[in-house]
């Protein structure tokens, strides 16, 4: 997610970097569900001669998109929704042109903030996504999301949304420390709005099946480290900086801390699994006793 007052802004850099071990990470698994229930995103039945319409939210420069749209069958628009348009152009123009079985896939960039997004918004809509996503809501924000969605009666696929568990290994005494500070730092208030942080998932969860969808979950943990250097080195940093800024006493340990665990990433012993959760939700029930399709 990037730009708008009081949101975090993310450096296209950094999002290139990671944007291997996303893909890596991300739960195909959920697509099984997500096909079951709309047939139109079904690879073994006939893809919808209209397209789907897919509004890919805080889409960055567009690694969801071109994650997803390879993965799914028949014509396909993407609507990429930012707040930042320099963003918004590297992802419309690096979007695949073609979806799994070969049709077309088009894309429009949209420049938009989740408070314009209503159930009118979606009444066209076959598909949300969003990726790294949810745990840069305020709840406020996220019901928002969530009544929009399901009053639509939109399916919604949110990927890479953060827990606050990470494991790095070999095991070291300050690990825990960090990564609670780092977990408050993901709780803070910034520029007035609380942000969900690792208790995104679980809110998600809850505002979805109150309003009656059906929740799916999978594990979509980053596992770094190896020939994932680059990227583990600015994750580390990015870490502890964090830590240190929530738990300003924190410094004269990480510094120590920080450079131990630079010079085994620098030789390949370190190893770590930064954990996330893939969630989608589905208006109305699914499965074997209710039936499927939407």
């Amino acid at each position: 997610m990037t730009g708008g007052v009081g949101r975090p802004r993310f450096a296209p850099q950094w999002l290139a970097l990671r944007e291997r071990a996303d893909a890596a990470a991300r739960a195909p698994e959920l697509l099984r569900p997500l096909r079951d229930w709309s047939p139109a995103l079904d690879p073994d039945r006939m893809p919808d001669p209209d397209g789907l319409v897919i509004r890919d939210l805080g889409c960055g420069t567009g690694s969801m998109g071109r994650w997803l749209a390879v993965r799914l069958p028949g014509p396909q628009h993407w609507i990429l929704q930012d707040h930042d348009p320099v963003m918004l152009s590297r992802a419309a123009t690096r979007m695949p042109s073609t979806a799994a079985d070969g049709r077309p896939v088009t894309a429009v960039a949209v420049l938009g903030d989740l408070a314009a997004l209503t159930a009118s918004a979606l009444a066209d809509t076959s598909l949300v996504t969003a990726s790294a996503l949810l745990d840069l809501l305020t709840r406020e924000e996220l019901e928002r999301v969530a009544a929009a969605c399901t009053a639509a009666r939109c399916p919604a696929l949110f990927a890479l949304s953060v827990t606050g568990r990470v494991e790095l290994t070999p095991h070291d005494p300050l690990d825990a420390e960090i990564a609670a500070a780092f977990n408050a730092h993901q709780r803070r208030t910034d520029g007035g709005r609380r942000l969900l942080g690792p208790d995104a998932v679980p809110a998600a969860v809850e505002a979805f099946e109150r309003r009656g969808a059906t929740v799916v979950t999978q594990a979509s943990p980053w596992r770094l480290g190896g020939p994932e250097c680059a990227l583990t080195e600015q994750w580390l940093r990015g870490w502890v900086s964090a830590a240190r800024a929530q738990r300003p006493g924190l410094a004269p340990a990480t510094d120590a801390y920080l450079r131990r665990r630079l010079e085994a990433c620098a030789a390949g012993e370190l190893g770590v699994a930064v954990h996330h959760t893939d969630l989608l939700a589905l208006p109305g029930p699914y499965g074997a006793e209710a039936g499927t399709g939407g």
